[in-house]
């Protein structure tokens, strides 16, 4: 079991190999459901028959991570004899968490939230640090709060039947730690990726524990983005906007590896690092890239840069990223130019659309 402490609560996550707890919460009249509508479908045979009343079943689905889903939920859970006292249980990936987790927080400002994360992505990065986001008109992550579930638990059955896109997905944060972590983070990842891509399940589960602990040290050093833990949006500056120039078409975590080799363009131009440790890090995220038909109106430029623009990490007209440096760590610039991004966007496009 794995303890976080937090300002709002400390919060555990633990490795379960059976869901026999949802026996118990469904006899209890407190605890309000929400749950991934395909996730339902595959795992309804290991559940119990859960009160309709006290059940939300939700498309994860990027154009619902909205404050129109949530306001759906609260509508549903305010009808509950249960106030201040409710337990929210949610089960699902990213989106679910962040739905519910922005529910949890300021419902009755604050009740009790357990997160049983579905995918990859969820279990190695996103469920803990306490972030919830919601996407407004069209751009993402733009409304948002930090509010850690109470307990979070991993039943890793459920990355068995992950699609291949979602279980390449939740790599490319598993890849990005093992990049912040230095030379020897890519050297084992170099050396793992083969296995891992053909499901060697306990090397995963290795490397989920890792990521998570890496994680903890940025989050209890700095939980509300302040400093330290800016570091880990590593690759999201290009990864959010490619996210959206394809309309979700490229998933988060995939959208993250793509981030990464085009923050490692622009340090290469620059002389922080030699062109022959990007392509190391390159090599990695196209093994986990080929399952995606990229398309080439998704690497239009002038998206990509007014996605960019409306990041909330931006503070002026030039742009925010995190780039590695000269000593392989990582530092803020707030001085990266559109040139840099249109040349690392044609990079980008050159290789997964086969040009170059």
């Amino acid at each position: 079991m794995m303890k976080i402490k937090s300002r709002f609560k400390d919060y555990t996550v633990e490795f379960v190999d059976s869901l026999e707890e949802w026996e118990i919460l469904a006899e209890v009249a407190d605890t309000f459901f929400v749950i991934d509508r395909k996730v339902y479908g595959l795992y309804q045979d290991k559940l119990p028959q859960l009160p309709q009343e006290r059940l939300f079943l939700m498309e994860a689905d990027e154009n619902k991570k909205n404050m129109d889903t949530v306001l759906a939920i609260c509508e549903e859970m305010t009808g509950m004899a249960a106030k201040r006292n409710t337990h929210l249980v949610s089960m699902g990936g990213g989106i679910v968490q962040d739905i519910t987790g922005f529910v949890a927080a300021n419902l009755y400002r604050g009740i009790r939230w357990t997160f049983y994360p579905t995918t990859l992505l969820a279990s190695c990065d996103s469920c803990i640090g306490g972030k919830s986001s919601l996407n407004y008109k069209g751009f993402k992550n733009l409304l948002g709060s930090f509010y850690p579930p109470d307990v979070i638990r991993i039943y890793p059955q459920f990355f068995h039947t992950l699609s291949p896109i979602d279980y390449c997905s939740g790599l490319g944060e598993v890849v990005k730690f093992n990049v912040i972590a230095g030379e020897d983070g890519i050297e084992r990842i170099e050396h793992d990726i083969d296995s891992i891509l053909t499901h060697d399940y306990d090397k995963l589960q290795q490397y989920i524990d890792t990521s998570l602990m890496f994680k903890k040290k940025f989050i209890e050093e700095d939980e509300f983005d302040k400093g330290v833990r800016i570091l880990l949006n590593f690759a999201h500056t290009f990864g959010h906007a490619f996210e959206v120039s394809s309309s979700y078409g490229i998933p988060h975590g995939s959208a993250v590896a793509l981030g990464m080799v085009a923050a490692n363009y622009v340090s290469v131009k620059r002389g922080f690092i030699a062109e022959s440790y990007a392509k190391k890090i390159e090599a990695v995220c196209h093994k986990i890239l080929t399952n995606i038909d990229m398309q080439s109106e998704w690497f239009d430029k002038e998206v990509i840069i007014s996605a960019i623009r409306k990041d909330k990490k931006q503070t002026n007209k030039d742009i925010t990223a995190v780039l590695i440096q000269k000593d392989h760590s990582l530092g803020v610039y707030r001085d990266v130019t559109v040139e840099e991004v249109i040349e690392s966007v044609d990079y980008i496009s050159g290789i997964v659309l086969g040009v170059r």
